[in-house]
């Protein structure tokens, strides 16, 4: 394995590519949210024969952007899951170029419909071409089909939405699940990592310091679910939301109460809550 890359920590800068190092461009999509950070995060990988990874929305403005870096080498398009603002932009990339989709799929209301990719990957799995190699991490979590490619030359790990700089990602159930969320995280410590290149947010320069980070958030958030439902005894999502997240902006409650629901679900497999038409028990 190749040494290092050094690594550009450029700015988030709409529609523009950003040299992030050797093999790797950014261009970040002009959608910015309350769930999107600064916007979606596109990756080019090579300089001949190129991937990209999650091309976003179908958005014109964006795709042309893309398509303009690629200046006609795009080969594959790749995806790290199937959310709206990650893989629309697929299929119009494919026609414009022809270029090969590669993903997972999900079949669900909530997913992108229009994603049709001639293969998938397992987990492990690895995807290489005479410049580049990815290898695909099933990191299931924030959505079952989620993986992140980790570019071994640069040991750069593309984390789609399973990590994010700055703050920490929704998981909505039943796709979203809390326990393979974490399990997903210490996984992820077992492969040499230089910097993360995340979904959303700027490059991550101290991996394995992130993950055991976010780890511990959650875990924490984990105790703080048991502790004010120990109090209580009982209640419902939303009676819950407000105590245990009393340190998060109220604006932000509607997101948190989905993750409040992952914990509670993961609890609940633990023997150590219980559910009964909507309302949540404490067993002690």
């Amino acid at each position: 394995m190749a040494v290092n890359a050094s690594f550009s920590q450029a700015k988030i800068l709409h529609e523009q590519p950003v040299q992030l190092s050797p093999l790797v461009r950014r261009i970040t999509a002009n959608n910015p949210s309350m769930l999107t950070g600064p916007g979606t995060n596109t990756y080019l990988i090579g300089t001949n024969d190129i991937a990209v990874i999650d091309p976003g929305s179908d958005d014109p403005v964006h795709l042309d952007a893309i398509l303009q870096a690629c200046n006609g080498r795009l080969k594959w398009v790749i995806v790290t899951h199937t959310h709206p603002d990650h893989s629309p932009g697929a299929q119009a990339l494919r026609d414009a170029t022809g270029a090969e989709l590669i993903g997972n799929l999900l079949h669900d209301e909530d997913q992108d419909p229009s994603f049709r990719p001639q293969r998938g990957f397992k987990h492990d799995e690895i995807f290489k071409t005479e410049e580049f190699t990815l290898r695909a991490l099933l990191t299931p979590g924030h959505v079952e089909n989620h993986i992140c490619y980790l570019l071994e030359e640069e040991k750069l790990l593309f984390s789609g939405d399973h990590l994010m700089q700055g703050w920490t990602v929704v998981i909505i159930p039943p796709h979203g699940d809390m326990k393979d969320y974490l399990d997903s995280l210490h996984m992820l410590l077992d492969y040499p990592m230089a910097a993360i290149a995340p979904g959303h947010g700027e490059l991550i320069l101290n991996p394995q310091r992130e993950i055991n980070m976010v780890s511990r958030h959650r875990l924490m958030r984990e105790s703080k679910v048991l502790r004010v439902l120990a109090e209580c005894k009982h209640g419902t999502l939303d009676t819950l939301t407000p105590p245990v997240y009393d340190d998060v902006d109220p604006a932000r409650h509607k997101i948190a109460r989905y993750s409040l629901w992952a914990h509670l679900e993961k609890l609940k497999r633990d023997g150590r809550v219980d559910e009964v038409s909507g309302t949540w028990h404490w067993l002690g």
